[in-house]
């Protein structure tokens, strides 16, 4: 098993993490939900239950040192291959796939098209946005092709020639360029209003439902629950530091995501005034504010764009890897097999899944009201990813055991450090993944 480098495997969960939900997701949650108070409140969250989340899962794979099936046999004191149906989470990464590709291609969309072409007006804005979504067939399934044959490629080399050459190049970049856009918003009358819209501290806008969002944005962002932190963990070396890595993965996803919504929301006011969430905010808010900025806004918008790929990208090479690792493994084939049989078995269910939001298809393809696109986000979001995260706690709280547990982290964690640690895996997160999963029945 070719292993990361120190600097590659935190560079590679990073990138795992950071993906389109941090940049549009976040911000918009931030400036309508308390402000600063949701911000600091997201950081304890993410901080305390997110960390220690990353360090059972990262450890899991790191003494498997296998694919998140087997993992779990093998750590199981009897080796009993009853555990190995906990690595069902690795189907997840495909699901996942099938509806996130689809949003990728968008992206890639708008960087080479878009970017040159942007709308003057928001009924321009809508429509171009709209149209791509439900009726340019072509054009999706080519950007949807486009982002699944580049994950192919990258993945199909490997973890030390694929994932983490990929992450030393695009990670740095995207920092970079995020900064650079960062100066450049600062410099603008606006900023001051973007930083009282993410920052105002609002603790009353603290609700139970925003409670709830804040713990499932910490859970999803991190991307657990997919085995994808699990096999990462594996191809880290031995002995490697897993409170820093994690410590290093999340808080540099919180500056992404905060200077990404300084840098979103200046544009905005600056040059449109109008902030529409999810999906809204990246393919018709903004557009519409660079489109203001004249021959710069095309320059802007490029570079913009050019970063959410990079996050998607970085995404999507992360999000296949479980079931690809688990393929290889179980039939002994090569990395390259593995990864296109699990790329070709996507790319059949994505244009399905492409289709049903489709005006002329969208019918065929909908089931008891929804169409397979929200399905699949349905299915992975609400019920594979907590349940996967939730018995991947259980599993290294109470089968892997306390003992055992503690002599895995005694390079990391220091006594008092673990005692708080496991009450967290072993007691609290467990309850919130309950809570996160079972409120929808009762809100």
């Amino acid at each position: 098993m070719n292993n990361f480098s120190k600097l590659g495997f935190i560079l590679a969960t990073l990138g795992s993490s950071i993906g389109l939900g941090h940049i549009w997701k976040f911000p918009y949650m931030a400036g309508q939900n308390g402000g600063g108070a949701f911000v600091l409140f997201y950081l304890f969250l993410a901080i305390s239950i997110g960390v220690s989340m990353l360090i059972a899962e990262m450890l899991i794979g790191n003494k498997a040192k296998t694919n998140p099936v087997d993992s779990f046999v093998k750590l199981e004191p009897n080796h009993k291959s009853t555990w190995k149906f906990i690595g069902i989470m690795a189907i997840g990464g495909p699901l996942v796939m099938t509806f996130y590709a689809v949003v990728l291609g968008w992206v890639l969309y708008y960087l080479f098209v878009g970017s040159f072409n942007l709308p003057t007006n928001l009924q321009e804005a809508q429509t171009s946005f709209e149209t791509l979504a439900t009726g340019s067939l072509p054009i999706q399934i080519a950007g949807f092709l486009g982002c699944m044959l580049l994950t192919g490629y990258i993945v199909a080399k490997g973890a030390k020639e694929g994932i983490e050459k990929l992450n030393l190049i695009l990670m740095p970049l995207l920092f970079i360029i995020f900064i650079g856009l960062l100066i450049y918003a600062i410099t603008l009358d606006s900023f001051k209003e973007a930083w009282t819209f993410m920052f105002s501290f609002q603790p009353e806008k603290i609700t139970g439902d925003v409670v709830l969002s804040a713990l499932g944005q910490v859970f999803f962002a991190l991307s657990l629950g997919l085995g994808t932190i699990l096999i990462y963990g594996a191809y880290a070396n031995d002995g490697e530091n897993l409170l820093s890595s994690s410590l290093w993965v999340v808080i540099s996803g919180i500056f992404i995501s905060v200077v990404a919504g300084l840098m979103i929301f200046t544009f905005i006011f600056q040059f449109d005034g109008q902030a529409s969430g999810g999906p809204g905010l990246l393919f018709i808010s903004l557009p519409l504010a660079f489109s203001q900025m004249g021959v710069f806004g095309n320059i802007i918008s490029f570079l913009f764009m050019l970063c959410v790929a990079f996050a998607g990208i970085t995404s999507t090479v992360s999000i296949v890897e479980p079931a690809i690792a688990y393929l290889r493994d179980r039939f002994e084939w090569s990395q390259a097999k593995s990864t296109w049989v699990c790329c070709g078995a996507i790319t059949i269910v994505g244009l399905f899944v492409i289709l049903s939001i489709t005006k002329d298809y969208g019918a065929l393809f909908t089931f008891f009201g929804i169409n397979l696109f929200d399905w699949m986000d349905l299915i992975t979001s609400k019920f594979l990813m907590p349940l996967g995260g939730f018995l991947t706690l259980i599993f290294a709280s109470y089968v892997v055991g306390k003992q055992r547990l503690k002599s895995f982290t005694q390079g990391f964690l220091s006594p008092a450090l673990f005692e708080i640690w496991y009450i967290i895996i072993a007691y609290l997160a467990p309850a919130i993944i309950a809570i996160i999963a079972l409120a929808p029945l009762f809100v």
